[in-house]
């Protein structure tokens, strides 16, 4: 018997691209396995890079959704489709500007106008984190400035669902870490973090790419005062060949491509399933029984 839906996590893709196979590796372990730890699906889009979004994209990754048959437990695609949305990342700029303030207060945020070619050189000085030479410049942070986080060197040490015991430092990995970028995009270490906390994510169910990023991640809940972790699960990624992930320039893997061939959801999410070893064989499988997979 499957356990009560008490947790929450989340499916969160990013309107720069449409859907591919990888996507939908993501949503069989996000609806399949987060059912497996009793969590109900939020949806979010993370448009947080004004720049690359497209609203155009958006909806295309709505509608596929759609027809995949993945159903978000909360943020249906229709409250997308109706406007401005709590869970819409462009439509949370309030959310980060009032995490941002609370940091600057207490003067853990810096302005940094490095390059990476500066931060390079800084690194390969021994200066402390990625800050590099602004780190103790004295800059506020402002427009046309990185808005970088002091970090602390700390070591995180968290159980992933898939990775077991896993040990970071994410100062020593990362240094200090970026916040919001030189155009005024909040980025996506930052967002990401904000976003899980206000949203109540426990479950963070995401693919083996992301993995690096987690100590730095659990730090940076500390600091805006998160005191219990999500837990983490980090599955294979779709490979499009040894070495190399599947993209959102992969067309021949596009959710769109796939549908005009003629392929049904089933198909698909079967096609996605056998790709990171779910199942022995290709074979048809619905977004409704997916946690199937995961007995």
């Amino acid at each position: 018997m499957a356990p009560p839906l008490t947790r929450v996590t989340r499916f969160a893709p990013a309107p720069t691209g449409l859907l591919h196979l990888g996507h939908v590796v993501n949503a069989i372990y996000v609806w399949g396995r987060g059912r497996r730890l009793g969590a109900r699906v939020l949806l979010r889009i993370e448009d947080h890079d004004r720049q690359r979004s497209r609203p155009a994209l958006e909806t295309a990754l709505l509608d596929d959704l759609d027809w995949l048959g993945f159903v978000p437990d909360l943020f249906p695609t229709d409250e997308f489709r109706r406007g401005a949305c709590a869970s819409r990342q462009r439509d949370r700029q309030e959310t980060y500007q009032a995490v941002a303030e609370s940091l600057i207060a207490r003067e853990l945020v810096y302005g940094c106008g490095c390059s990476r070619q500066d931060l390079s050189a800084a690194r390969a000085a021994g200066l402390a984190g990625d800050g590099g030479r602004c780190r103790d410049a004295g800059l506020s942070p402002a427009p046309g400035l990185a808005w970088r986080l002091r970090c602390d060197d700390t070591v995180e040490r968290f159980e992933d669902g898939l990775h077991g015991l896993v040990e970071q430092h994410p100062f020593r990995e990362h240094g200090d870490v970026v916040i919001r970028d030189r155009l005024g995009n909040w980025t996506y270490q930052f967002a990401v973090v904000v976003d899980d906390y206000a949203q109540g994510i426990d479950v963070v169910i995401r693919g083996d790419d992301l993995l690096a990023s987690t100590g730095q991640q659990i730090a940076l809940a500390r600091t805006i005062g998160r005191s219990i972790p999500a837990h983490f699960l980090h599955h294979p990624l779709a490979m499009k060949s040894p070495g190399r992930k599947l993209s959102k320039s992969d067309g021949d893997t596009g959710i769109r491509t796939l549908r005009a061939n003629g392929w049904e959801p089933s198909q698909v999410i079967g096609r996605a399933a056998y790709m990171v070893g779910l199942t022995t064989e290709t074979t048809t499988i619905s977004a409704s029984s997916v946690a199937n997979l995961f007995v």
